[in-house]
Parts: C-alpha cells; sequence; structure tokens
C-alpha cells in the first residue's frame, strides 16, 4: 500500500513540475510554491500551496491547473488545494535549479 502512495506521489509531483506561474519561467514545485502533498486511501488529494505574492493577477489559473493536471494523476479521486500565506513565500523557499534557472546562483 505504502509504494502505491509514493508512486501517487511521484506521479502528481511530476505533474506539478508542469504547471507554471505565467510570469515566472520556472515550474510552482521548483518555485516552493508547493508546501505538502497529503494522500488518503481514498485517492483524495489535499495539496498545500502558495504564491509569490496574496495578490497575484494569475492565481486562478495556476489553481485550476494545480487541480486539473493533479486529477489527471491514475487514481486520483479528489483534488482539494488549500492555499496559505504562512508562511510566505521566499526566494529562499526555491530549488537549486529554480534559482540555477533564474540567475540567482
Amino acid at each position: 500500500m505504502e509504494n502505491e502512495f509514493l508512486e501517487m506521489e511521484e506521479q502528481i509531483v511530476k505533474m506539478l513540475r508542469t504547471v507554471y506561474d505565467p510570469e515566472i519561467p520556472v515550474n510552482v514545485y521548483d518555485l516552493g510554491l508547493i508546501y505538502n502533498v497529503d494522500i488518503n486511501d481514498k485517492g483524495h488529494v489535499i495539496i498545500t500551496m502558495t504564491l509569490t505574492a496574496p495578490a497575484c493577477p494569475a492565481a486562478d489559473f495556476i489553481l485550476e491547473d494545480v487541480r486539473l493536471k493533479t486529477e489527471s494523476v491514475k487514481g486520483v479521486k479528489r483534488v482539494d488545494i488549500e492555499l496559505t500565506f504562512d508562511p510566505a513565500w521566499s526566494a529562499e523557499m526555491m530549488s537549486d535549479e529554480a534559482k540555477l534557472e533564474l540567475g540567482l546562483m
């Protein structure tokens, strides 16, 4: 059972890496916008995430893309997104690959 969860989580992360903020050429996962991916045994996924700014003009687009791409993963039955700004996002949350891509390293 644990292998199924790990495999599903891997597939979800893979899909999250295809979601981009239209203003930043780095995916939401490597930007550090995804805080947690929780999966229960019924295929219910809860993604806790943030945005680069509370007034992000692309918020609706990004959240819907996260939802749709997560729903496309085999075994996912339902997706809820919990948007939080605590802790607030900062550039330190980005992966090394993202920092390199944006010229911050």
